[in-house]
């Protein structure tokens, strides 16, 4: 099996990358330089029409969109237990999360970093106002959920949706209120921030923020 991964350092693409290494699947990374919009290029758009990162070529299928790669590989590589079993109401638990993070925390990232795309250059500050305001909510409402439920999300045992979660936490670093404010939040990331793989994607991508 041939494992291509298309990505940026720090960008979505990150928990696509934490996750082959966790899984210890041999592949070849390709990072894009954003600063010369590389992700734009004739060649990538050829590959992922929208642009953007991440994508992973898995024997040749195209596969896009963080959060769906990173169920998918953890489908493939069940004796890692990073999914509950199909048709249970904990694998109905870890769709739940995962669609929250790819259908309401990532949106109001988008918005916040690039606010100009929601409604142009003079709303900017009411829409990252906006998104801000989004996420706080979000993450008030999971510091909550591992108080009841945690450690992990979906109880004692971690799972994909953590390493999900984990990166969208490191995206609010520099927002006027992180999301690892919040004890809960900041104790969870540093739980899956112990893991040998989170050193590593950090070393292969030369990240030094966050650690």
């Amino acid at each position: 099996m041939t494992t291509t991964l298309y990505g940026s350092a720090s960008t979505a693409s990150l928990v696509v990358h934490w996750l082959l290494i966790e899984l210890d699947i041999e592949h070849e990374l390709v990072l894009l330089d954003f600063d010369t919009r590389q992700q734009k290029s004739a060649d990538y758009l050829a590959l992922n029409p929208a642009g953007r990162v991440p994508t992973l070529v898995i024997d040749g299928q195209v596969l896009t969109e963080a959060a769906a790669i990173a169920l998918h590989l953890a489908d493939l590589h069940p004796q890692a237990g990073l999914l509950p079993a199909p048709g249970t109401e904990a694998r109905a638990q870890a769709y739940r999360w995962m669609f929250w993070c790819a259908n309401t925390l990532q949106p109001a990232y988008r918005a916040w970093f690039y606010a100009d795309e929601v409604a142009g250059a003079s709303n900017v500050d009411a829409v990252r106002d906006s998104a801000r305001q989004q996420l706080e909510a979000g993450w008030a409402r999971f510091a909550g959920h591992l108080q009841q439920g945690g450690p992990y999300v979906l109880g004692d045992r971690v799972s994909v949706v953590d390493f999900m979660l984990v990166m969208l936490i490191r995206w609010s670093r520099n927002m006027p209120v992180p999301s690892d404010t919040w004890p809960e939040l900041k104790a969870y990331a540093e739980r899956l921030k112990a893991r040998p793989a989170f050193a590593e994607v950090y070393r292969r991508e030369g990240i030094t923020d966050w650690t």
